[in-house]
């Protein structure tokens, strides 16, 4: 699931005690013993544990380095996920044929060759200018009109909206302004949104800028390039010395409005191709029905997570433990404040399993395997589509059913934002999208998230939760509980995460929603977060497989109900803006 967040290393600062939900439980730390190697039997088309277990083992072990979009793991894992389809005879749905659709990630650096030139005089990045990047769709900068707009948080001394159309404005700010957190620098949104229309906006106050925020700036940065980037300005840090090369002297002491020297040659910023591509994973198993097969039932997961430790590696068994005891919740919790008593009692568990272990459960761990996140979601979808495809063609649903599995959700959903926006079938022939994104934990000592009020849930038995399964369509919610009753699953479905409003905004956060944004009725299931979220620690042997079975088949079952209804489900609340910003 998206969040990008920092990952909990045993060197937190000692400040004060912490107060968790996890303070009160009681873990069964023998789970540190169990073995990390599974030798897998082939898979039959029946969902079981035993086949979720033994994919799970293979597309989250170490050697696939954790995934992450523009590294070899995750093109490995990708192929992995196509050669499956092709062995159960799925149709191609990606580009050219095959299975693999590509998404256009790439990396943008600093061209640290170009200048910034006034007249004559040229000047030097990092040292006279810091360019910021503002995303694809920053506007030229180069002989646009040069314009002094003034003093920033002085309104009397600002020229308007309107009088930046088109020109590149130099501005400072009020020396008391920390909008940016850098004293004497305004607040970066809030200069784009009102010179929304300028080419470029020129901040004077470069000398103000600390070594430590320059080293983060020159570090390169990945993104989906998108086929119409909103138009956004340049926006660059200048010195004293280029506002003087621009108006002759030093722009405070004239008026705001006053035209400058032009820019002959202008800083870029040049994108190039990841070292590895990412793929979506896209097959079709065709319907039963002559005339519904062209409607589809879209299933999905993401296949990436978040790499390796790029870090100090550490030892599994004091992540485990720590986490466990007081991060309950991982990556969505905050880093933990521990006093000596808390290290103390951690030191004395790790001691007691290590000796157990004989020291094996100290093993050095740098990669993040993702089990849960989103190998369970990965391999699930992987299972039902192996079930769906051992059926006779005439036992099949009778509209199609579209797997895909996306890459780049942990970097912000660019896998299915990329393949709503240029889907392999017809859009509006998609009914509807069940997106499975963590399903293999939610027991009872897992704090699966928290109410609208902050309040600590823990899972059960058989617990799911279920995100945005009526934000589109009463009739895709009411199916979903009909298939839980009829068929007997006797799920626990938890609605308390798809609260409006709620903080933990899980309906943006993972990739149904860019299916939703184009008005195509959305269930996302999950068994929810846990200690070992976006840590070292979410591996194979922690999964509750046995859970696990009883989601896939859940939502095997409403797949197949959604494909044999007569209609589509009707979609009766108002669609998203496709463009627009997804707020819970």
């Amino acid at each position: 699931m998206t969040r990008r967040m920092p990952r909990a290393l045993l060197g937190l600062v000692v400040l004060g005690v912490v107060r968790t939900a996890g303070a009160q439980a009681t873990y069964d730390w023998s789970v540190l013993e169990r073995s990390r190697t599974y030798t897998p039997k082939p898979t039959a088309s029946a969902i079981s544990a035993e086949d979720l277990r033994a994919r799970l083992f293979a597309f989250a072990d170490d050697s696939m380095k954790g995934r992450e979009l523009g590294n070899a793991g995750n093109v490995k894992g990708t192929a992995w996920i196509a050669s499956e389809l092709k062995r159960l005879g799925f149709e191609p749905a990606g580009d050219n044929g095959g299975y693999l659709q590509l998404v256009p990630v790439v990396q943008r650096a600093f061209d640290e060759a170009s200048r910034l030139t006034v007249g004559d005089q040229a000047f030097e990045p990092w040292k006279d200018f810091i360019m910021r990047d503002q995303g694809f769709g920053q506007r030229a900068i180069a002989n646009a009109p040069v314009v002094w707009g003034g003093i920033w948080g002085d309104a009397a001394n600002l020229i308007s909206r309107d009088a930046a159309d088109g020109k590149v404005v130099v501005i400072k700010a009020k020396a008391t302004e920390t909008g940016a957190g850098i004293a004497g620098l305004p607040n970066r949104q809030q200069v784009n949104a009102y010179f929304a229309k300028a080419a470029a906006v020129l901040v004077m106050g470069r000398e103000a800028v600390p070594e430590q925020s320059i080293a983060g700036y020159k570090l390169p940065s990945g993104g989906m390039k998108e086929d119409n980037p909103t138009p956004v300005p340049s926006y660059v840090y200048i010195t004293n010395a280029i506002a003087r090369a621009m108006f002759g002297s030093d722009p405070a002491t004239i008026a705001a409005g006053t035209a400058g020297r032009g820019i002959t040659a202008a800083p870029r910023f040049v994108d190039s191709p990841i070292p590895n591509p990412g793929y979506n994973v896209v097959g079709i198993l065709r319907g039963s029905d002559a005339k519904l097969k062209d409607e589809y039932v879209a299933i999905g997961a993401h296949n990436d997570h978040v790499g390796v430790e790029s870090n100090e590696p550490v030892a599994h068994d004091s992540i485990y433990v720590l986490n466990h005891l007081f991060r309950e919740q991982g990556a969505d919790a905050p880093d933990p404040k521990l006093t000596a008593a808390d290290y103390a009692k951690v030191n004395g568990i790790l001691a007691d399993i290590r000796k157990k272990t004989n020291g094996a459960s100290a093993r050095i761990d740098s990669v993040y395997n993702g089990a849960d996140d989103d190998g369970s979601g990965t391999v699930s979808v992987l299972e039902i589509a192996e079930y769906f495809a051992g059926l006779k063609p005439a036992q099949r649903p009778r509209r199609s059913l579209l797997f895909v599995w996306h890459v780049g959700e942990e970097e912000g959903l660019f896998g299915s934002q990329w393949y709503t926006d240029h889907p392999t079938v017809p859009r509006d022939q998609i009914v509807a999208q069940l997106n499975m994104d963590m399903v293999g934990r939610g027991d009872a000592s897992d704090v699966t998230g928290t109410t609208k009020d902050g309040k600590p849930i823990r899972g059960a038995a058989n617990y799911v939760q279920l995100v945005g399964s009526r934000r589109l369509s009463a009739e895709l919610g009411d199916l979903v509980e009909k298939v839980n009753k009829d068929k007997k699953h006797n799920m626990q479905l938890d609605y308390s995460l798809d609260a409006d409003g709620h903080p933990q905004n899980i309906y943006c956060r993972s990739d149904h929603y860019s299916y939703a944004r184009y008005g195509i009725p959305v269930t996302f299931f999950t068994t929810g977060g846990h200690a070992d979220y976006h840590q070292l620690t979410d591996e194979p042997q922690y999964i509750n497989y046995d859970h696990m079975f009883k989601v896939a088949s859940f939502v095997r079952d409403i797949a197949a109900e959604v494909g044999n209804q007569p209609n589509r489900p009707k979609v009766d609340k108002p669609k998203p803006d496709p463009k627009g910003a997804c707020q819970q």
